[in-house]
């Protein structure tokens, strides 16, 4: 169930931050509504998955993951450019996130 908490978490976290994009400095106000929301979401969520989880563990996932997930909407929904050294820096995130769930 905490593993749901997370999940639930980094979802609602990148749906936030791809608000925040569209919120054009906090002057879409839709846009800093979903924002709001959704953080208030990631946030319930995360601590309810630090009772069974780790804190070390899950607060990597919860950024690890939600970088590499922001990094591709961005490329794709907002068309930013990617290059080599963006390409590394999620390769080493991806490394951490998995390295961290062997334990």
């Amino acid at each position: 169930m905490y593993w749901l908490y997370l999940s639930v978490a980094i979802i609602f976290e990148v749906i936030g931050t791809t608000a925040m994009k569209w919120s054009n400095g906090l002057t879409n106000t839709w846009a800093t509504i979903v924002m709001f929301i959704c953080y208030g979401v990631s946030f319930t969520s995360l601590s309810m998955a630090l009772k069974g989880i780790d804190v070390s563990i899950a607060y990597a996932m919860w950024s690890g993951l939600g970088i590499v997930c922001i990094t591709f909407i961005g490329l794709f929904l907002f068309h930013e450019m990617l290059n080599f050294k963006k390409i590394i820096g999620v390769a080493f995130v991806i490394i951490g996130v998995i390295l961290l769930k062997l334990k």
